[in-house]
């Protein structure tokens, strides 16, 4: 008796078709999804094992998809599951004789024992089906590929949101058992312990790091505010910190401005020197020297920016993957969420849908690559319309709930200079001037703190605070601290300077304390 072709009762797409005509099958196992099939119907922890691996569409052959169907079914009512229900149900549906009758559900009962290795034979119908997937997706794309009428970017779109769709709907991770995840839990307590400092990667800004043991691999750490509070000025300062004090790889994602730019304002709070005296060029002898001698720590750093407009998270997660593979990067800094596009799939919801993706892609994404990503946000008007303090809360995350839902950290910048108000709402009622907040309002992880920071307007830069109250007495400290040898001969000393400013008139030094640094 001749053997049955491998093509009766299983449905033929257009890519097997052009597979047929090079002489090519499609990849399949069918004797395994009958053995994995029989044993289902003859033993209930068979279900219990591969319910959640396999789903109807993996099978090769229509019957087999069909025979699988009635077992989930009778699975999701919790009826149980053998060779007389799963008959009872197929009858029921009118796909019995279909599939082959109960002659064909008993012969698939007689090829297997047991269930014994069911889960490893139902991965490798699993890895089958990815790989038919593969190639129906390829053909498709060659198709599009080949119309002159399709756009390229919606080509490549689609095109990432089918893989992207194959690999969310079939790579699944299963649960751990307790043993071992606490000898995992054991093992990064010990590395921890042994470790000096921060477990996480460390931000620069001491109480920071305090409160949350630095940034910590598969956080979501969402940062917001509104227009103006510095919200690239606080990230560029961080990725600084990480970049060049800890020589840490960072990928710095900007939507916002262009690389140039974004390092303009490094070498701007690296060399000390106004953005303004940057963007113009006009410099002192002695500030080309300082601007050449203080700029070589970050040309060494391994700070990576990229400044692609409207980058989708598609384009985001392959880059990312990218770095991490090439330069082992251990942080991620979005500038911001809602200039990023979904793409693919979700490109025709709402806004509100679109970054409830964005959102969870990100969360996503560090969870993958086990690295933090911090991504800056934009705060809705209500703070502006907001009596009282202008300070953000929760509520005021622009455009999506899913934003909180998502993030491990949700965290805000207050700079209540920037509303005019000079004093901080506390009991010693201290100057605002030069300073920020850094709002922790949710953590998963650890407590909530409002932080304040050093802001440095001139320099767009973020800093610890110091004990020193008035801007005055901060540069007097700086300049003290270190001797500028970039000073042209015949200007006076730090000291002679601050001894100057001292002897001078009231109103003169009223003036002085009105000159943000």
């Amino acid at each position: 008796m001749d053997k049955p072709s491998p093509l009766v009762g299983h449905r033929i797409d257009k890519s097997t078709l052009i597979n047929l005509e090079k002489g090519k099958i499609p990849p399949q196992a069918v004797d395994l999804e009958e053995v994995v099939l029989g044993a289902m119907m003859i033993d209930k922890k068979g279900v219990d094992e591969v319910i959640d691996i396999l789903h109807p569409d993996v099978f090769y052959k229509d019957a087999h998809r069909f025979i699988y169907e009635a077992i989930f079914k009778l699975f999701e009512t919790s009826e149980p599951v053998d060779l007389l229900t799963v008959s009872a149900q197929l009858k029921k549906e009118g796909k019995l004789e279909i599939v082959g009758g109960d002659f064909y559900l008993i012969k698939l009962t007689q090829k297997v024992a047991s269930s014994a290795h069911i889960e490893f034979h139902a991965r490798i119908i699993l890895q089958k089906y990815i790989q038919r997937s593969l190639i129906k997706i390829s053909n498709e794309i060659i198709e599009d590929a080949y119309d002159d009428g399709t756009d390229v970017f919606d080509l490549l779109d689609n095109a990432e949101a089918k893989l992207y769709d194959v690999t969310q709907g079939n790579l699944k991770r299963s649960a751990e058992t307790a043993q071992n995840l606490v000898i995992q839990a054991k093992k990064k307590i010990e590395e921890i312990s042994n470790k000096e400092g921060l477990s996480g990667i460390p931000s620069g800004f001491d109480k920071v790091d305090k409160l949350t043991s630095g940034w910590q691999p598969s956080d979501l750490v969402i940062i917001a505010a509104r227009p103006g509070m510095g919200k690239t000025a606080l990230t560029l300062s961080m990725a600084r910190n990480i970049a060049v004090n800890s020589e840490i790889p960072v990928a710095f994602f900007s939507l916002e401005m262009s690389s140039v730019q974004l390092i303009t304002r490094l070498i701007s709070a690296e060399t000390g020197l106004s953005s303004e005296k940057l963007r113009t060029g006009k410099l002192e002898k002695h500030e080309w020297e300082q601007l050449n001698v203080k700029v070589k720590a970050l040309e060494k750093a391994p700070l990576f920016i990229d400044d692609t407009p409207s980058l989708s998270i598609f384009d985001l997660r392959a880059k990312a993957r990218r770095l991490a593979s090439q330069h082992k990067i251990k942080l991620i800094v979005i500038d911001y969420l809602q200039l990023m596009t979904a793409g693919g799939s979700q490109k025709g919801g709402n806004r509100e849908q679109e970054i409830s993706s964005i959102s969870r892609n990100l969360k996503a994404l560090a969870k993958e690559l086990n690295v933090p990503v911090i991504a800056l946000s934009q705060l809705s008007r209500a703070v502006e319309t907001r009596g009282g303090s202008k300070r953000p809360i929760l509520s005021d995350l622009r455009e999506s709930g899913a934003i909180e839902q998502d993030a491990d950290i949700v965290s805000f910048i207050y700079r209540p200079e920037y509303y005019k108000i000079d004093e901080w709402d506390d009991e010693e009622r201290t100057p605002t001037q030069g300073q920020a907040e850094f709002i922790v309002a949710k953590h998963r992880n650890g407590g909530l703190d409002n932080i304040r920071l050093k802001f440095v307007g001139a320099l767009g830069k973020f800093d610890n605070l110091d004990d020193f109250d008035s801007p005055f007495e901060f540069q007097s400290k700086m300049n003290a601290d270190e001797e500028n040898p970039f000073a042209p001969s015949g200007l006076p000393s730090a000291d002679e300077a601050f001894g100057s400013a001292m002897n001078s008139d009231d109103d003169d030094l009223e003036d002085d304390n009105d000159v943000p640094f």
